[in-house]
Formats: C-alpha cells, structure tokens, sequence
C-alpha cells in the first residue's frame, strides 16, 4: 500500500469519501434522518432577495446561510428570516440552533437575537476568527 497525495482530487473520490463517512456516523447516531430546511423572499419578479438555509438533525437546528440583499439591509428582513427558520426548526421538534459566522459578518445580529458565542476559532482562516454560536429554542 502506498500512500498518493493527490493536489487536484477528482469529484468522484470526494463524494465517495463523504459517503464512506456518512455511511459510518449513520450506523452510530441515535437519529436516523437529517433534514434540508430554507426560508426565503422574492420580489416581485421572482428573484430571491434574502434567504436562510440549514438542516434540523435530532434536537439541532444547524443555520448554514443567512443571506439578505443589500437593498433590503436593515429593514428587519434579517430577524423576520431568522425568526421564520428557527420556528420551522421548532415545529420539527429542534429544541437548540447552532450557527457559525466569521468576523466580518454578523456576530453582534446573532447576539441581539439571543445566540451566545460557545467556541471562537482564532486565526481563521488566517488572520480572522469565526463565532460557534449557541441558542436554545
């Protein structure tokens, strides 16, 4: 057996990767499903203009993405979004949030909204950090 680094990996061996792992936490978790959850606002053509995205998983509502554009800034949208993904994580039984958001994004909205910052990665990626941040529902 040999070892190969490999600079530019294939999709391919990726996602057979993920698989391989994923496949292996499932056969450990008391939970058996993780489910893709999203809000979102279009305007009147259609186009999305903010959004949020995550997954519920047992008790978590896991908030990847949080996205308002930069016309409907600080106008609430931000909060109505949040407040709109977390009572769906609600109604499928999530009783905590989790989030992460870096430096330069919105740790002191999260704060006001009630998230307490659990874990701080400094020098992330380099010079900046990111905020884990806790919630109960």
């Amino acid at each position: 057996m040999q070892i190969e680094v490999l600079q530019n990996p294939e999709q391919p061996l990726l996602d057979f990767l993920d698989k391989k792992i994923a496949e292996f936490n499932w056969a450990h978790w008391e939970v058996n499903e993780r489910l893709p959850l999203a809000v979102q606002i279009c305007n009147e053509r259609g186009d999305i203009v903010a959004g949020a995205a995550g997954r519920t998983f047992g008790d978590w509502l896991l908030i990847n993405t949080l996205w308002v554009s930069e016309e409907l800034r600080g106008q609430g949208v931000g909060s109505q979004l949040l407040a709109a993904i977390e009572a769906a994580g609600q109604a499928r039984g999530c009783s905590q949030s989790l989030l992460d958001t870096l430096n330069f994004q919105a740790m002191p909205f999260y704060q006001k909204h009630g998230y307490v910052t659990q874990w701080v990665q400094q020098n992330y990626p380099k010079t900046g950090c990111k905020y884990y941040m806790l919630k109960s529902l």
